[in-house]
């Protein structure tokens, strides 16, 4: 597979592109899933082209999260946020707002700029035990470290970790999101497999990652985004603060599952390879048809998608995207051209495939003018799916 967010430009759609083995594989002793060939992170994520503040759901969703975090941990103008991948500053704009003070932490270069553009202090580096020694010297310790949809993209996951307790205020909080690995098993959630996401996270390889740094799970929160995420409180080892009743719950589904089993893990491969079956039986039958395809949202798991299929231009012959820094690009691998929005009015596709499959009730909403001309959507994880 080809790197899933390195967008192709027409200077460099010129020349060949890097492709490296994609296999997810399990630890039989801790149950962290992640992939075998790792990609050095300077070469995905320094020139990075997502920005979350493109996504109002997203954005809905970090809003209501602050108003939560400010809230349960009373924080002030007294205290300090830190993010961990701030990304463009978008979370973080929600505490400035209240006069919190905030520090954002991302080694991508443009979305930093946004937020340093809208006055989110941001510092362009790698997060890991010696930066945040550095931070912390500079900055002093967080009351509230933020980490949403990092922790599976840093190939030293333990590195990682260790600079949460360096940073970490005596009785600071902090929190990470990140997709759950028991929706991706039951819902053949396969294309978030990707090689920007190095491991795929359960409640329970998390907890054993956390303790070897002194930092243990007080509370759970199960969430609705992308396909289903855990959100984790931690603390020190040393805070007395009580395990909230999430975090038995979880540990309860997790068990009955069989999270903590290697048979839970088999036959992945043969749900994905169905995914594919069916997708491409039914292009192949709108190609006979006559009828036109096309893609909304260049996102990274459509990436996945596409590359496992073998679609081409054939297929589909462009995607749309709201995020101005990916439009007048093609996708990495199938060479798909990625548009704005209007191209839909303007080329008027028979069906449109939803990529980002998490968010396509907003998508769907946004693009109601579709049926003006009789368009569908499909959606093809978990099951291909026409919507009416």
């Amino acid at each position: 597979m080809p790197l899933a967010n390195a967008f192709l430009t027409g200077e460099n759609k010129k020349h060949s592109e890097p492709k490296y083995e994609l296999h997810a594989r399990v630890c039989d002793r801790c149950f962290l899933v992640q992939v075998n060939h790792l990609i050095p992170p300077a070469d995905i994520f320094t020139d990075y082209a997502y920005f979350s503040s493109y996504s109002k759901t997203w954005l809905d969703h970090s809003k209501a999260f602050s108003i939560l975090a400010i809230d349960r941990l009373q924080l002030t103008n007294n205290s300090l946020v830190l993010e961990i991948a701030s990304n463009d500053g978008y979370l973080l704009s929600y505490f400035a707002e209240q006069n919190i003070p905030v520090l954002g932490v991302d080694p991508a270069i443009g979305p930093a700029n946004v937020a340093r553009g809208q006055n989110i202090p941001t510092e362009t580096i790698f997060f890991g035990s010696e930066t945040s020694r550095k931070l912390r010297n500079t900055y002093g310790e967080a009351d509230l470290i933020i980490a949403n949809n990092v922790l599976a993209h840093v190939p030293d996951i333990n590195d990682f970790l260790s600079g949460f307790g360096t940073c970490l205020r005596k009785n600071g909080v902090a929190t990470f999101e990140f997709p759950n690995v028991m929706n991706l098993i039951k819902d053949t959630q396969f294309d978030t497999i990707y090689h920007e996401h190095y491991s795929y996270l359960s409640l329970h390889s998390v907890e054993i990652c956390l303790s070897r740094h002194g930092l243990r799970i007080f509370d759970v929160e199960e969430l609705d985004t992308h396909g289903g995420s855990l959100r984790i409180w931690a603390c020190h080892c040393s805070d007395l603060r009580p395990d909230a009743p999430g975090l038995t719950l979880v540990r309860q589904k997790e068990r009955d599952f069989g999270i903590s089993t290697y048979k839970t893990y088999h036959g992945l491969t043969k749900q994905a390879e169905t995914v594919r079956q069916n997708l491409t039986k039914f292009l192949y039958a709108t190609r006979n048809e006559k009828k036109t395809v096309a893609g909304y949202g260049a996102a990274a798991k459509g990436n996945t998608l596409l590359n496992y299929c073998k679609l081409t231009t054939r297929e589909v012959e462009f995607v749309v995207d709201a995020n101005p820094h990916k439009q007048g690009t093609w996708l990495p691998g199938s060479h798909i051209p990625v548009e704005p929005i209007a191209a839909l009015e303007k080329n008027r596709p028979d069906y449109i495939i939803i990529l980002p499959w998490n968010i396509a009730t907003e998508i769907i909403s946004a693009c109601s003018f579709v049926r003006g001309w009789g368009g569908q959507f499909v959606t093809a994880i978990p099951q291909l799916k026409v919507l009416p």
